[in-house]
């Protein structure tokens, strides 16, 4: 009996396989668990964004720093967190999802305290780098600690949740990273991360359950792991630095082919391997598929969304950014209470329905600032509706999506499979900064330069949709097969 052939939420003690031990449903409030591993996810997706609000700060403290180097500050993070995503779900899968949640934050930790003492960019670069490898390891392991706390019928609404908090996250950092800066300086946006994620370290300790699921004997894909790193890395790199003057467009073609060389490799390799870091069987589900696809086209558009809404207010607006930021928090306010909402809806009917309806919504959100924002500042009237519709937009879409990648993963999957969605997101975002950038990089923009953003958020929203019609998450589905087994689901 394979992996994917199991049919319950625990590992078969049969062939030197460990069983899991999870929290059981109704046992305990599972609430708890949801909130250590929250507090840590908010750290991780804020510090994400929180850094836009430092650039001036930091190029004042280390004045000596290009531009190009200070970049890298967010470059180096954003490209090893997406690289390091899948690989480190595997390793919460083998090696347990509490000891692997709980070493990423105490990475992330003491990285931030390194980055809060840099005092040259090369060490502030580097602290981020293992700031991302903190962030890595936690972000999979707390999904999968989500799903195993969770009795079956509550999951939809918990993942919904966690994906909440993390788009909430990332949308207060600019706001908060402005007051925090401008106040105290730029090495407190770092050092912030410090009580909180000694908190979550401590509380995880006495409340989560490990949850290891670990063949006796298997060992870890080393060579998939390095193919996997190398690829999506370089293919992240080649993205973020696409409008760099650093690198020659031979050089970045160069990235770019080595990344596609190096995933095609690793298809091959987890196709032979005896135990390869990700099952390919996962893929043969329709439903996981097309989510996986949904989530990027989903991502692009919701990067592109974000960082417009910066050049919109700053450049034709001219607000300040500590201003746009508050600007913004409606949005992602209204994101919260319609993830739970979604929750409970997708808990009953299944995710499909809550997400072509909110891609619509978040289309009409697009239809809004194509043809109602001027030039003159006018928020209440022009702006706040159109931010109030993406955000019910954002809440059905972002977190469903989560919830459809990981309804119907066997339990030995739960950190490599939500990973696996969690990079490919993260791969979207990246490149809807880079389109961003390219649409919106003139010095001196006018209102008509963001008329292409709003027509690429249309089509994407559309595009999502159509994405998302395979899929099917609904109870009855679900009832009929629990794994991605080849004979659960046609290809």
């Amino acid at each position: 009996m394979t992996h994917l052939d199991s049919h319950t939420t625990q590992a078969s003690s049969t062939h030197g396989e460990q069983t899991a031990t999870f929290n059981p449903p109704g046992a305990v409030s599972p609430w708890p668990v949801f909130w250590v591993v929250s507090v840590a996810v908010f750290l991780v997706s804020m510090d994400g964004t929180i850094l836009f609000a430092a650039f001036n700060a930091l190029r004042v403290g280390f004045p000596q720093a290009t531009p190009a180097d200070l970049s890298w500050v967010l470059n180096a993070y954003t490209v090893v967190y997406s690289a390091m995503l899948i690989p480190a779900g595997g390793l919460a899968d083998r090696h347990g999802r509490k000891k692997v949640f709980l070493g990423g934050v105490a990475l992330f930790v003491a990285a931030s305290v390194a980055c809060g003492l840099a005092n040259s960019v090369e060490w502030l670069v580097a602290a981020r780098v293992l700031q991302a490898i903190g962030a890595a390891l936690l972000t999979p392991a707390s999904l999968s600690l989500v799903l195993a706390a969770f009795p079956t019928n509550k999951r939809a609404v918990a993942v919904s949740l966690w994906g909440a908090v993390g788009g909430l996250a990332a949308a207060v950092g600019p706001s908060l990273g402005s007051f925090v800066i401008a106040s105290f300086g730029w090495q407190l946006a770092f050092y912030l991360n410090v009580p909180v994620g000694i908190l979550a370290i401590w509380q995880g300790a006495r409340l989560l359950a490990e949850t290891k699921l670990q063949t006796k004997g298997r060992p870890l894909d080393l060579v998939g792991m390095c193919l996997l790193i190398t690829g999506i890395g370089a293919l992240a790199l080649s993205i973020v630095q696409s409008e760099s003057p650093a690198w020659s467009r031979h050089e970045l073609l160069g990235a770019a082919s080595i990344g596609l060389v190096c995933i095609i490799g690793f298809v091959v390799w987890a196709q032979t391997a005896s135990a390869p870091l990700v099952d390919l069987r996962l893929f043969r589900n329709r439903t996981y598929r097309y989510v996986n696809l949904a989530t990027l086209s989903f991502g692009i558009a919701f990067s592109m969304m974000f960082f417009a809404f910066f050049f919109y207010m700053s450049a034709i607006w001219k607000y300040p950014l500590p201003l746009a930021g508050l600007a913004m928090m409606p949005g992602p306010l209204t994101v919260v209470p319609v993830a739970a909402l979604s929750g409970r809806v997708a808990g009953r009917y299944g995710h499909r329905p809550l997400l072509l309806t909110g891609c619509l919504i978040y289309a009409v959100s697009a239809l809004w600032f194509l043809f109602v924002p001027g030039v003159e500042p006018a928020y209440l009237t022009q702006w706040l509706p159109g931010m109030l519709l993406s955000g019910v937009g954002i809440g059905m879409v972002m977190p469903s999506l989560s919830g459809a990648a990981v309804s119907r993963l066997p339990a030995d999957h739960y950190a490599v499979g939500g990973a696996i969605n969690q990079a490919i997101r993260q791969i979207g975002s990246v490149m809807g900064v880079a389109l961003t950038v390219l649409l919106l990089g003139s010095p001196s923009l006018e209102r008509a330069d963001f008329n292409a953003i709003y027509l690429c958020h249309i089509g994407l929203a559309l595009l999502t949709a159509v994405l998302c019609l395979p899929v099917n998450t609904s109870p009855a589905a679900i009832a009929k097969s629990q794994t991605f087994d080849a004979s659960s689901e046609r290809a």
